[in-house]
């Protein structure tokens, strides 16, 4: 499906859970957020119902997302009734890595077919700081016991803080340089607790590994279903990529949507803007009267966030911007 601006909408990421093992400073306050009670999440068999509503729209890929997903129970079971619905191409997991080496061999062999895993620091010290009592090595044990799966596509996914230390970029670039990984670095998005941190920008990161290790070569082609632009350093078996949020606006080709794991589907990480799907599911509505309030959500989204200073959409005016954490909107 189309939205309004002629951009094709095929990509949803689906958020199981506003709750989380760990309290990364960015994402979550220290003693953490009032947590939906279980009543109040979708169930798993709401999540499939609007999945395929989804893909007779157009959605042909989900992303799970939470909160950490992983801590919902039966995880790997959504993954394999999603599988089953035609039309889902790719079903991806983004996950802090703290229980994947449990959850491995399920999530593959219920349909799973890339993995993205969120590390700030190869620095265990730091990473306890930046997570609030997250352990590196359970981390890193998730990491390893994706990377055996050789059909699985693995990623790394780090947001760098003003504070990171440029070895630390340089570690977590060199995952890339033996093994066939993707090693990508996100702009900090000013979303809930991100609002107080000043974003380190991808071409800062990108001279530095320059620097380091000589001139990137450009990835023609797509690679994975969001934005991210990748470069290649000589000899490195894996891709470097960049998230460039703010200093890159890329809402021009900007393909998805996301669901909250209290069932509202919104178009945009930065307006509060969206549709009580989950309402409208225990209401007893048609799957036509569900499709028709998903494609009214899709047609009608905004042209931009306004993450950049002086980015300002005409007619967003009466918009109300999100003012929830990442975990609670499924970020």
């Amino acid at each position: 499906m189309r939205d309004q601006f002629g951009r094709t909408i095929e990509y949803m990421r689906v958020s199981v859970t506003d709750r989380c093992n760990l309290r990364c400073v960015y994402c979550m306050p220290p003693e953490g957020v009032p947590c939906l009670s279980h009543g109040d999440i979708l169930t798993y068999d709401e999540i499939t119902r609007i999945c395929r509503a989804g893909t007779e729209l157009g959605i042909s890929r989900i992303k799970l997302t939470g909160g950490e997903p992983l801590v919902r129970r039966g995880l790997p079971d959504l993954v394999g009734m999603l599988r089953e619905i035609p039309g889902i191409e790719q079903i991806t997991l983004t996950t802090n890595g703290i229980l994947l080496k449990e959850k491995i061999n399920e999530l593959v062999s219920n349909g799973i077919n890339s993995i993205n895993i969120s590390m700030d620091s190869l620095n265990a010290e730091r990473y306890e700081k930046i997570t609030r009592g997250g352990c590196l090595r359970q981390a890193f044990e998730g990491l390893e016991a994706a990377l055996t799966i050789p059909e699985l596509q693995v990623r790394i996914n780090c947001v760098c803080l003003s504070d990171t230390q440029p070895e630390d970029i340089i570690r977590l670039a060199l995952l890339a340089d033996k093994q066939e990984l993707d090693v990508r670095f996100i702009e900090m998005m000013p979303i809930g607790l991100g609002k107080k941190y000043r974003p380190v920008k991808g071409a800062e990161i990108r001279k530095l590994l320059e620097d380091r290790f000589g001139t990137a070569s450009v990835c023609q082609g797509q690679y994975g279903n969001g934005p991210a632009v990748y470069v290649r350093f000589p000899g490195f078996k894996g891709k470097i990529g960049f998230i460039d949020a703010v200093s890159h606006q890329f809402c021009s080709t900007c393909n998805r949507v996301r669901l909250t794991s209290e069932g509202c589907l919104k178009s945009c990480l930065q307006y509060e803007t969206g549709a009580d799907l989950r309402t409208l599911l225990r209401s007893g509505a048609a799957d036509e009267k569900l499709k028709g309030v998903m494609r009214g959500i899709i047609y009608e989204k905004p042209a931009c966030h306004q993450f950049a200073e002086g980015t300002k959409e005409s007619g967003t005016e009466s918009r109300k911007l999100e003012t929830r954490d990442m975990s609670q909107i499924g970020g």
